[in-house]
């Protein structure tokens, strides 16, 4: 016998829940009047037959024939009475911040330095999301998952955030001399670039940050020498300076 829902919505305690779908065995039956509640930090999507139908927002929806004209719309165009359950399922989407996200190099990547050549790299940083369009996320990353976690995307994304890394550092910087001073404008550069890429999933990329950049230690210690000699050359200058 078909189960027949008459309250429809979803609390997500772990705050790690990108998409749910009520209920977890897929379409059911919905009685006329059934109340579907979405808070605040939600978008709730019908689907029929595995096309949305509608997005309904924030508050308490009674599912009435004047309340939901393209699902009463549907529910006649399959000889359904106004007042008699229709089989549908309900797709929860979260879209409050999920922030400080990790991402970072699984391996060093290779940077052309004007001043030290051909060196590798590693760097680290965080990035925010939100879900932005509900729809085209379900459709185009969810697809018929019944439950899908933050975790579950992040290692995609930070593929992503790595490529266009390799771009930037690529077109942007010329030494790693100079990459702490220019860490906000190469942040600002990154976001631009990713958010294309993020707008296709139907996200938004809220922030991303760079948060660290290392060279591998044979590197650090050819910096470590270049700066000691570069202090003990202002050094030399100074003492000129103060004998004359």
């Amino acid at each position: 016998m078909a189960k027949l829902m008459e309250v429809l919505e979803f609390l997500d305690h772990s705050g790690e829940i990108m998409v749910k779908r009520v209920p977890d065995d897929g379409p059911c039956e919905i009685k006329w009047g059934a109340q579907l509640t979405v808070r605040e930090s939600q978008d709730a999507v019908f689907f029929r037959d595995g096309k949305a139908l509608d997005v309904f927002g924030p508050g308490r929806h009674v599912l009435k024939t004047q309340n939901i004209p393209k699902i009463t719309k549907w529910v006649t165009s399959f000889a359904y009475g106004e007042d008699s359950p229709f089989k549908a399922e309900v797709y929860f989407v979260s879209k409050q911040l999920f922030p400080n996200m990790k991402w970072g190099t699984t391996e060093p990547i290779l940077f052309r330095d004007s001043e030290l050549k051909m060196i590798r790299i590693r760097s680290f940083g965080t990035f925010s999301i939100q879900v932005a369009d509900s729809m085209l996320f379900i459709n185009k990353v969810i697809g018929t998952q019944g439950i899908y976690s933050i975790g579950e995307i992040e290692s995609y994304l930070r593929s992503i955030i790595i490529s266009k890394l390799n771009t930037v550092l690529g077109n942007e910087m010329k030494s790693v001399f100079d990459m702490p001073a220019s860490f906000d404008d190469i942040n600002l550069i990154l976001k631009a670039q990713l958010q294309q890429d993020f707008d296709g999933l139907g996200l938004l990329l809220h922030d991303c940050y760079i948060n660290s950049v290392s060279v591998p230690e044979d590197v650090q210690e050819m910096i470590d020498e270049r700066s000691g000699m570069a202090a003990l050359g202002n050094m030399d200058e100074f003492m000129k300076y103060t004998f004359l």
